[in-house]
């Protein structure tokens, strides 16, 4: 009953709140002081902050809609008013009346509601408001709102109509998200698949025959055509597209016979039909209005064409274009560019790309004969073929830079040293492009590497690295330096050991230093390089260390006696130091090592309790919230990680509901997948456009 009550309680203070703003915003002019209006009405009340602004959020979008339907009605056109009721909007939010997200909604419902050439009108403020969504308080709570709002809008928008307003919308899009947005990425290397090309099914009248009604203006092209078109050649053509939408299908056998066949017998109809400048300014002249004595050029990066050249997006298919196509040197470069593009992908490492999808070393030759193919027909295509080709070629090589970025994860990028102080005068404070003053010109590097030739000195472009380098310019002499000498003598380092072989020390066993596998590692090293003994033939086998420790000592505790000190190999003879510079070289040395030894035991231990810890790092929450929200899509994303229907069917054998199921087969997936982590999961998510199952994860990591 006391429940029921606060909840009444609640409501009545919610409506009350309402009508208050109500009469505030239906009697304002949205100006700068009707803020202030607001801003006192706000402060009357006492409920939460929330539930403030949730009230506040409603009669604004009440209010909106309420004057949508007035204007439609009226056939009141100025978007104006919009722009100024979401200005007035952006103002609460910074003053925290309303939720950050509420300009953006707004925005949104007015696009709804208004015809495409207003909308054209009012997109005008979003662009010019850029600075605004970059804000941090708009930027992370509206960065969704506002992709989906220009979504929708291009959805409304056609290609060939609306092109302009298409491309401002798409180059707002980039100016507003970042490089490395994962919602602008293709992260999962996705295809487009809806985008079918459709053509002819079955063959038509010879294109002779059609022809003959032709206007008399085609007359003098038609008589130097040199290829005949039938339907045959016209459904290979147009059937190759399929393969460049998806280029997977190349890595089966049969779809591979079928695409390597078409693909020659369209490469050899152009070759066989080559063209040439005089043939390309024909069709100029019949496709287009005569041009003028004195051409008008456009140059870009070395390139000249003509003004009177137009670009199709998308071409016909119809049969009775495609002899006129062939002629066409764009249409050709197109086409031979798509051979380009599916050829590199063939033969490149993307993350996600199955593991079977890999050409034979037969179909890797066939490609890379095709490639030069390609390359001779666009170096001989009309005009500036060598020129295109090298473009080409360059683009191509750049696309590896960017594959290899994607597969790295698209991480973001980072202007070197981050250092703000060296703007320029002409920047603003406030300004996204910050330039770094000019340096001082300094010598060349040739210059400087020729001056320190002359001292007899090394240049290595860096103080430290020169300075490092010219201490001994030669290495090898470096390396025999006294203080470069580590190695303890056999005398010290075996001392102790040969004392507590003496049978009159009465040492036991156990607390001998042989015993000790630290220190018959470093012996054995010692032996290796100091004594003669280690590499004398001996028949009798090693069986434990100890015992050929104890057997290597009892001959140094021998030579000892007539020798002083053990005799060193030639080639390993070291100058002389102090006897005790060298007790204390061994015993620094032995500490060291220990201490090193130490170390790698503490680090192994360390990596073990990681790689126990990996699989459990999905906890029970994590694991509920996402089998909640993937419960009807699971199947998506576990067909997208590689698993069969067998396994998923395994998984989920004894559940009971979608939920459930998702359920079971995330705990597999954490338990028992190599890369079964939170981390890579979300990556998944997000690139499959799962954003809130993402979010979830990221939040509760």
């Amino acid at each position: 009953m006391r429940k029921e009550q606060e909840k009444m309680a609640k409501l009545t203070a919610f409506v009350k709140m309402q009508n208050s703003y109500r009469e505030a915003v239906n009697a304002s002019s949205f100006s700068e002081k009707d803020v202030d209006v607001l801003q006192k009405k706000f402060n009357l009340f006492t409920a939460d902050e929330s539930d403030k602004k949730s009230a506040l959020d409603q009669v604004l979008r009440e209010h909106l809609l309420d004057q949508l339907a007035r204007r439609n009605e009226k056939g009141v056109d100025d978007v104006s008013v919009w722009e100024q009721f979401v200005t007035h909007c952006i103002i609460a939010c910074k003053r925290s009346l309303c939720s950050p997200t509420m300009p953006v909604v707004l925005l949104g419902d007015v696009f709804d509601a208004l015809t495409l050439q207003q909308c054209e009108q009012l997109f005008a403020y979003v662009e010019e408001n850029v600075s605004i969504w970059k804000e941090d308080m708009f930027f992370t709570q509206c960065k969704n709102n506002l992709l989906r709002m220009c979504n929708d809008l291009l959805r409304r928008l056609s290609r060939s109509q609306n092109t302009v307003f298409c491309g401002r919308i798409l180059l707002f899009l980039a100016k507003f998200f970042p490089f490395s947005e994962r919602s602008g990425l293709n992260v999962v290397s996705e295809f487009n698949l809806e985008n079918l090309t459709e053509y002819g099914a079955e063959a038509s009248d010879n294109l002779k025959e059609i022809l003959e009604d032709e206007n008399d203006q085609n007359e003098e092209y038609k008589a130097d055509m040199k290829i005949t078109v039938d339907y045959n050649l016209y459904s290979k053509f147009w059937s190759l597209q399929d393969y460049f939408r998806n280029p997977n299908q190349c890595y089966n056998k049969v779809h591979w016979k079928t695409f390597s066949s078409h693909s020659n017998n369209v490469l050899s109809a152009f070759s066989s039909y080559k063209l040439d400048d005089i043939t390309d300014s024909k069709r100029l002249k019949i496709d287009s209005a005569p041009l003028k004595d004195k051409e008008t050029k456009m140059e870009v990066d070395g390139f000249s064409s003509t003004s009177s050249q137009v670009f199709f997006a998308k071409y016909l298919t119809n049969q009775k274009l495609l002899e006129l196509q062939l002629s066409d040197s764009n249409f050709r470069r197109y086409v031979l560019l798509q051979f380009l593009i599916l050829f590199q992908y063939l033969d490149s490492q993307v993350k996600f790309k199955a593991e079977n999808y890999e050409l034979k070393p037969e179909q890797i030759e066939w490609v890379k004969e095709t490639t030069e193919l390609i390359c001779r027909l666009i170096r001989e295509t009309p005009p500036d073929g060598p020129s295109f080709l090298q473009a080409v070629t360059h683009i191509l090589k750049r696309e590896e830079q960017w594959s290899n970025w994607k597969n790295e994860g698209c991480k973001e990028f980072q202007t070197p040293g981050g250092n703000q102080k060296g703007l320029t005068d002409t920047d603003e404070p406030g300004s996204d492009r910050k330039r770094l003053k000019p340096r001082r010109k300094g010598k060349a590097l040739g210059d400087l590497i020729r001056d320190s030739a002359s001292q007899g000195k090394t240049y290595m472009g860096n103080a430290e690295l020169t300075k490092l380098w010219n201490v001994c310019p030669d290495n090898l002499e470096a390396c025999r330096g006294r203080d470069r000498d580590f190695l303890p003598s056999l005398d010290s380092y075996f001392e102790e050991a040969i004392e507590q072989s003496d049978p009159s020390a009465m040492v036991e066993d156990s607390y001998k230093k042989i015993n000790d596998g630290n220190f018959g590692w470093r012996a054995l090293r010692l032996l290796a390089r100091r004594s003669p003994h280690f590499f004398t033939l001996s028949s009798n086998n090693i069986s434990k260390l100890p015992e050929y420790l104890e057997t290597m000592i009892r001959k140094i505790a021998k030579d000892r006696p007539t020798t002083g000190s053990l005799a060193i190999p030639q080639d390993e003879a070291k100058p002389e130091v102090l006897d005790g510079q060298t007790e204390e070289n061994g015993a620094d040395n032995e500490q060291e090592e220990d201490e090193l030894l130490k170390t790698m035991k503490e680090e192994e231990t360390k990596e073990d309790e990681t790689e126990e810890k990996k699989p459990g790092s999905f906890n029970e929450k994590i694991l509920d919230s996402l089998a909640n929200i993937l419960s009807s899509s699971w199947r998506k994303v576990a067909s997208k990680l590689e698993y069969t229907k067998k396994q998923i069917e395994e998984i989920i054998s004894d559940a009971t509901d979608d939920s459930e199921c998702a359920r079971k087969w995330l705990q597999h997936y954490a338990e028992f997948d190599e890369d079964g982590n939170p981390d890579n999961l979300a990556y998944t998510l997000e690139g499959m456009g799962f954003t809130e199952a993402a979010s979830v994860i990221n939040e509760m990591t």
